[in-house]
């Protein structure tokens, strides 16, 4: 993997995978900045970056990573309490980083992400995150909804994230409505066209809606995430 962007090669150079970054590349401006000083670093031109890692979106830097180190599942959910974020065929990667970076700030355990239909943490990823996942165990799962159900066996709490006007069988809470402390959380988004596929919304304890005021629709799943995971956070008295 080529990661590019100041922050996520910096991240990658402290983060857990600090240890398989090679080569750095960069161009004269940006090989001044004191984080890189230390390290044998190649001068290059902007357009032999771009050639390298494929996006202009570079900001004078690319590096060698070694492949992304996923998680194991089990491994968050032997957390104390833990808040994790489940993605549910999100397929975006500008979304998916931009959750995970929501996440580490909140001090959440993970991510969990289907192995299939779904974004897997790539360099366009790990720039979206700013960096974050090179701190934020990302986990991937054969079946989302088999993963939930050993989430609740380990005493965890499941909520999914529906539209407001949800299904009239099962109607979602108010947002704010539940208490979120005092066990491990487990928030559950479902993919940008179609929400949560419906046994993934049937593994969830519970179902929750933000409020919409305005004349749009819905939310885009980043924006929500944020606003669910920082209502947690709020209801967790400020720990993940």
């Amino acid at each position: 993997m080529i990661l590019y962007g100041r922050n996520p090669v910096r991240e990658a150079l402290r983060g857990r995978r600090a240890a398989a970054v090679g080569e750095v590349w960069a161009t004269p401006g940006a090989a001044r900045e004191p984080w890189l000083q230390r390290l044998s670093v190649r001068t290059a031109t902007a357009e032999e970056i771009e050639r390298r890692c494929g996006s202009p979106g570079h900001q004078g830097i690319c590096a060698e990573a070694g492949p992304y180190p996923y998680a194991g599942a089990d491994e968050l959910l032997s957390r104390e309490n833990p808040l994790i974020v489940a993605l549910d065929q999100v397929q975006d990667p500008q979304n998916l980083g931009s959750i995970c970076r929501t996440a580490e700030c909140v001090g959440a355990a993970g991510v969990v992400i289907p192995e299939r239909r779904a974004a897997e943490v790539t360099a366009a990823v790990c720039k979206a995150s700013a960096g974050a996942v090179e701190h934020l165990p990302v986990a991937r799962v054969r079946n989302m909804a088999d993963f939930l159900a050993e989430a609740r066996r380990a005493g965890c709490w499941t909520y999914g994230a529906s539209a407001a006007d949800g299904s009239p069988d099962r109607p979602p809470v108010p947002y704010d409505a539940p208490d979120y402390a005092g066990s491990g959380v487990i928030l559950v988004l479902g993919s940008e066209g179609s929400g949560l596929r419906p046994r993934v919304a049937g593994a969830c304890d519970e179902l929750v809606a933000l409020p919409l005021l305005g004349s749009v629709e819905s939310l885009g799943v980043s924006a929500a995430a944020a606003a669910l995971l920082y209502e947690i956070l709020q209801r967790r008295g400020g720990g993940g």
